[in-house]
């Protein structure tokens, strides 16, 4: 973060300083509500979370480093008590980077945020010094904690933004101004809370609402091939910049084809040339994200080619999506387990049968351990069935549904789409998937391992990639 002294953060949060001596004192380390991730110079931010009540490491905190802890009572230790730690936190970051007057590139979209996120922040990178959302830490507080890590150096803000309701970019959008703002898809993700695909398209809208007009430097980046993001162009005054494989699309790809290993190869067309693209990814899905990335490449001026070229070498920046590694045997893992949806499942499904191709010439086989997908409300049903089915038509070797009722019906579609004799299986929980994986499994065979985050179904490919019979944290 910039070094602001303490009086100014009391100032800019309305806080007032507590048993600290010297109010000229700066923060020059991180923000952080993790003690354990304290530096020296760091200012921690006190939460009550429903297990534990940050306040109570404010001590530790000082004691390791930190200048100041931002808390809502007095905690013995230099403070800067305020009323709302998570307002005042926004607060100081809405600060800080109308300070730093960098650019700030804000994204959103039912599917691939993270992915897409991590494209455009290793091709910016490429560019100019980039500071970008971690993981997905996209909400209320996540996105001050990252805006907070911008520096002088910083020449572009690359942040995700999550919804769960109608509003909710709206606030975050308040917080950190984007000049640039992406809309990658509206699908199904959290259909349940939003009750319907048109409400989710509202939410995500309120991206492009909160953008400067174009004569003022706004772009929004809207996917032209999904319908629903494309006539977000009518709620902004910012300049529209479309992407897809859609013929009038501003940033297009043609000739796309998967490698053998089931990554991606296109030409990228963009309005100041073109350049060939081999993604290091898995999943011709990650084509859309790629072409997201080039049109906020293009809006900052990088070339075709330099964009093109900065593509190929961008990899996977966070755990548990798409992640593959191949063991010893020559099984290969494939865990994308971080979180799922009706769109991701059936994008994660078919990078599983393009790899597959590698697999059969070498006689392995492909398995795909799911488990249920959250948050679907009464198209809950549906959705798993049509999973199920796909897994069918895309000729998956085995398909292994891990859960309870949810699971049921991921094995029910398969079974009516033609799954016969052991082709798919439906086991209890993440320890039985690991137990018949590991009884079955041969060498060439690739597992993708998928489901929604609070399943926690990462642990059966971490179990398979640690040789052992027991699932972590059992």
């Amino acid at each position: 973060m910039i070094a602001l002294s303490l009086a100014e953060i009391a100032d800019i949060t309305g806080g007032r300083p507590h048993d600290i001596p010297d109010p000229s004192v700066r923060i020059t380390g991180p923000v952080v509500i993790d003690s354990r991730q304290v530096e020296a110079g760091s200012l921690f931010a006190a939460f009550a979370g429903e297990r534990v009540d940050g306040h109570g490491f404010a001590e530790g905190a000082v004691a390791a480093g930190a200048a100041a802890v931002l808390a809502t009572r007095p905690v013995g230790v230099p403070a800067i008590v305020v009323d709302d730690v998570e307002k005042a936190l926004g607060a100081l970051a809405r600060a800080v980077v109308h300070r730093l007057g960098t650019d700030v590139v804000a994204l959103t979209g039912s599917a691939g945020k993270t992915s897409t996120k991590d494209l455009i922040a290793q091709v910016l990178q490429a560019h100019a010094p980039t500071v970008w959302t971690p993981g997905s830490l996209n909400n209320e507080i996540g996105l001050p904690l990252t805006a907070l890590r911008a520096t002088e150096e910083t020449r572009h803000l690359v942040l995700e933004m999550g919804a769960r309701g109608i509003g909710h970019i709206a606030y975050l959008t308040g917080l950190t101004p984007p000049r640039i703002g992406v809309v990658l898809n509206v699908g199904t993700a959290h259909i349940g809370e939003f009750g319907g695909r048109e409400q989710i398209a509202v939410a995500k809208g309120e991206l492009v609402e909160a953008l400067p007009a174009a004569a003022d430097g706004g772009i929004a980046v809207l996917n032209a091939d999904d319908p629903l993001v494309r006539a977000m162009s009518a709620r902004t005054k910012a300049r529209t910049l479309l992407f897809g494989e859609a013929d009038d699309a501003d940033v297009r790809a043609a000739d796309v084809r998967m490698t053998p290993s089931g990554q991606p190869s296109f030409t990228l067309h963009t309005p100041t040339g073109c350049g060939e693209v081999t993604l290091r990814l898995y999943g011709e899905h990650h084509v859309s994200n790629a072409l997201a990335a080039a049109a906020v490449a293009h809006a900052l001026g990088m070339s075709a080619q330099e964009t093109a070229i900065a593509l190929s070498g961008a990899g996977t920046l966070s755990r548990w999506r798409m992640e593959v590694t191949e063991r010893a045997d020559g099984v290969t893992v494939v865990n994308d387990a971080y979180n799922a949806n009706p769109e991701s499942m059936r994008a994660a499904l078919r990078a599983l049968a393009a790899m597959g191709g590698a697999a059969r010439a070498n006689g392995g086989r492909t398995w795909a351990v799911l488990g249920p997908m959250a948050e679907l409300g009464d198209a809950s049903l549906a959705e798993h069935d049509a999973v199920g089915r796909l897994a069918v038509r895309l000729n998956v070797s085995k398909l292994v549904a891990v859960g309870g009722i949810e699971a049921s019906w991921l094995q029910l579609g398969a079974y009516n789409e033609g799954s016969w004799g052991e082709e798919s299986v439906l086991v209890s929980d993440a320890q039985a998937a690991v137990d018949l994986l590991r009884s079955e499994l041969r060498p060439g065979d690739v597992v993708l391992v998928k489901a929604s985050r609070s399943i926690g179904l990462e642990r059966v490919a971490e179990a398979l990639l640690a040789g052992e019979g027991e699932v972590a944290g059992r």
